[in-house]
């Protein structure tokens, strides 16, 4: 069996309602059910991969006792021996048909033809997030921020943990692992308001990033059918596809986490109102731009340091995380595009506290701040294209004809296939506006008024069930 979309609609809920219904406010029956359903659901993609998280959260387990018990240099040595374990197993099962497909392609550009051996391995589903979650506890082990584990079925709880297990958001110990320390009672309100976050991740994910999905798969598949506007349109509704899809997911996991009484860090602010790169990646995949942010940038110098290492620092963070992505060079060209972004940025940032310090002037007026908005979402969006691209040429092709070769809009299915899924991005966008400039529009979902609360809350879940594509598609960050 394969976890779907659909899959989640009713696995999700349903284990809320059995953790409250088994545990009775009993800390050790929660904790254990939660762990049992936790690797179940790991286990409906391939079970034999069950080893592969269990290898990760014994050793993270093991050696951050060991650091912690240690108090000489060998506390560094158990933990680059932690390291080393942890990331060969996800080098193997990630990286390495790319690595061998690459010598290959390099010795051949030199003249030479050497056969290399193709692996072919599935690569386990969510290996990047529970990796990246168990090792950032090891180093915050190491770094004295938290005290290691005893218990380890509490620890394998805390890697394994179903909701955001296979997608994120990456917790960090700190703030998850004592969680599963505190007796959790029920409490309606916050159940309720975990409730209105599933249904608001359901609508991204099944009514906005499956109703592009079709138009989009369409058009980067065949490219060379398509000209440069249906590439743009393409370009446009990815952008909404891999937001609704990943931003879905995330609320979905969060709101499920909150159901049974434990907060996950929020994993998305509005990323498309940013008004800079850099304003951009605070907002987007902030659990991912955090955890690079701790354990990559400020360990390499961050900004403190020369000029040219503080971007030489921007530069290898950002490459890291476009690897981190995929492998494939089109992750690898993307997260330099970012990198590069993030630089200029940067520089732009600094010429305008120049400037605003000379001419002692205050904010941007509001056509400015408009403006910034359109450009860094039309940055953004250029960015996906390297993003979804199958390949580099592929991503040269598409960028040539957005700007080149324009003519009939590809109507896909008919017109209600392109124009519904425009209404429900404008919907999102109108939303969205609201939290981000607190526009004063009734709170209909969160009123105060219980009756305008269940009403509009009912709406919503009817607008999901005419409007949603219930095709089973994959969550696209599934893949890494």
């Amino acid at each position: 069996m394969l976890f779907n979309s659909l899959h989640f609609l009713l696995f999700f809920p349903c284990i809320c309602l059995i953790y409250w219904l088994i545990g009775g406010g009993k800390k050790h029956l929660q904790n254990n059910f939660l762990l049992i359903a936790s690797y179940y659901f790991y286990m409906n993609w391939k079970p034999a991969y069950a080893l592969l998280i269990a290898l990760s959260t014994v050793t993270t387990w093991f050696f951050g006792r060991l650091v912690e018990s240690n108090a000489d240099r060998r506390r560094k040595l158990w933990l680059w021996i932690c390291l080393l374990v942890n990331f060969s197993i996800l080098f193997c099962y990630k990286y390495l048909d790319f690595a061998t497909e690459s010598v290959y392609n390099v010795l051949a550009l030199c003249g030479l033809r050497m056969e290399v051996p193709h692996f072919g391995l599935l690569l386990p589903v969510g290996i990047s997030f529970y990796t990246f979650q168990a090792v950032g506890y090891t180093i915050d082990v190491y770094r004295g921020n938290i005290k290691a584990e005893r218990n380890i079925l509490t620890y394998a709880l805390f890697v394994s943990f179903f909701p955001q297990l296979v997608a994120g958001p990456i917790e960090r110990a700190g703030n998850l692992l004592p969680q599963f320390h505190e007796r959790i009672r029920f409490d309606a309100d916050t159940c309720i308001e975990g409730l209105k976050l599933m249904i608001w991740g359901y609508f991204l994910k099944l009514c906005i990033a499956e109703n592009v999905s079709p138009y989009v798969n369409a058009v980067f598949n065949n490219l060379d059918h398509h000209n440069g506007t249906s590439v743009a349109m393409a370009a446009f509704f990815f952008t909404f596809q891999i937001y609704g899809d990943f931003c879905g997911y995330s609320l979905i996991a969060i709101g499920a986490a909150r159901c049974m009484g434990y907060r996950l860090m929020m994993n998305f602010n509005h990323p498309y109102l940013a008004r800079s790169m850099k304003d951009f990646w605070r907002r987007w995949h902030i659990s991912l731009s955090t955890w690079f942010m701790d354990y990559v940038y400020i360990p390499l110098g961050g900004s403190r340091c020369a000029e040219w290492k503080h971007y030489r620092n921007i530069l290898i963070t950002f490459l890291v995380s476009g690897i981190w992505h995929g492998a494939n060079w089109t992750f690898v060209l993307w997260g330099g595009y970012h990198g590069v972004l993030q630089l200029l940025s940067v520089t732009r940032l600094k010429m305008r506290k120049k400037k605003a310090s000379s001419t002692d002037k205050g904010m941007l007026n509001t056509l400015c701040k408009v403006c910034d908005t359109v450009v860094c979402f039309v940055l953004a969006l250029l960015g996906w294209i390297l993003f979804r691209a199958n390949t580099i040429s592929d991503a040269l092709v598409a960028l040539r004809k957005m700007f080149t070769d324009h003519g009939l809009l590809y109507n896909g299915e008919g017109k209600p296939a392109i124009v519904l899924p425009l209404v429900l991005i404008a919907l999102m966008l109108l939303k969205e506006m609201k939290d981000e400039y607190g526009w004063k529009f009734p709170a209909l979902m969160h009123s105060r008024r219980g009756w305008v609360a269940c009403v509009s809350t009912s709406a919503m879940i009817v607008l999901i069930l005419l409007c949603a594509r219930f095709e089973g598609g994959q969550f696209i960050y599934f893949q890494f």
